[in-house]
């Protein structure tokens, strides 16, 4: 089973430029979860800061019971052993064959015999569906392809932590929903912690167990999808709602630090299961087991959609 992730009030600048301030969430062990958020609010920053790639200025990230803000040297890199990172281009060495990008954590982290590095490399190829593909370099390869590369490569080692920076980026809605479903069928699989920075509201609102927000240099919110899709809070209905009305404007300098919104509560849209053949996901049943001591705290209209959703009668 994947690791759980802490974080307690972190904070992140470049200079005078703060990113974001007392951010504080947990991302469950063994489950999907998203965060969203405008362009420019630190997404892919956060992440950097969650695989140690970036240090924030104050703040806690606890990992297996090691704060990664803190650690030593030697313990960081530990620490890294459990991440597998998808970065939002690949990531790939152009001169090297995707056979030999996959390899190369493993030839770079492990001692293992070229043999068993053969049948490990061949596995995630399999599993990713670039069987055929072994031997041609990263310029040969279209945008999906290269994504399921590098995927491919950040699963090698067998990661307890999966972290995906805008995998949706730069490819069609086909192969999009084809990413999607992997990453699901992933994580029914071996029960592997998977966080996805994104802004894309059909992955957002169809893929994960967990759901949060970065707006005007904050999260504004975390937690079990049937909390965020039924959510009233303005930003975050304008935002999984696509709409232009509320206090999203046209970019930051028109953002509203308030705004109201008028809409009804929206029925949860289906979230996607594994493909045929695989096994039930473990994390639905501990998020739905949080979401019913949740369930009194909401109004009537969202707990009546999150009860629908589950399929219990109305």
């Amino acid at each position: 089973m994947g690791v759980q992730i802490e974080v307690h009030g972190l904070a992140k600048s470049f200079g005078r430029q703060n990113i974001w301030q007392d951010v504080s969430l947990t991302v469950p062990a063994g489950e999907l979860s998203v965060l969203l958020g405008p362009s420019g609010t630190g997404k892919s920053v956060f992440l950097k800061c969650l695989v140690g790639l970036l240090r924030p200025e104050r703040g806690r990230i606890m990992v297996n019971g090691v704060d990664l803000c803190r650690c030593t040297e030697s313990e960081r890199y530990e620490l890294r052993k459990l991440f597998g990172v998808l970065f939002q281009d690949g990531a790939l060495f152009g001169s090297m064959t995707v056979y030999d990008n996959i390899a190369f954590p493993l030839r770079e982290h492990t001692r293992k015999t070229e043999a068993e590095i053969r049948r490990l490399v061949n596995d995630k190829m399999e599993l990713v569906g670039l069987v055929g593909a072994e031997r041609k370099l990263p310029g040969e390869l279209s945008g999906g392809m290269r994504k399921r590369a590098g995927l491919a490569r950040a699963l090698v080692l067998d990661p307890e932590i999966i972290l995906c920076d805008e995998p949706d980026s730069g490819l069609d809605p086909v192969r999009t929903a084809y990413l999607s479903q992997l990453l699901v069928d992933l994580n029914a699989q071996v029960d592997v912690t998977i966080l996805i920075v994104t802004h894309n509201i059909s992955v957002a609102r169809t893929v994960p167990d967990n759901l949060g927000m970065l707006y005007r240099r904050r999260l504004v919110g975390f937690g079990p999808r049937e909390i965020l899709l039924t959510s009233e809070e303005p930003v975050v209905a304008q935002f999984l709602g696509g709409h232009r009305h509320g206090p999203i404007g046209m970019s930051e300098e028109t953002d509203a630090a308030e705004g109201t919104w008028p809409s009804t509560v929206p029925e949860i849209v289906p979230q996607l299961t594994p493909s045929p053949g695989l096994p039930a996901r473990q994390a639905i049943q501990r998020r739905q087991e949080r979401v019913r001591v949740m369930l009194p705290t909401l109004s009537p209209a969202a707990r009546e959609h999150v009860l629908a959703n589950w399929g219990v009668p109305r």
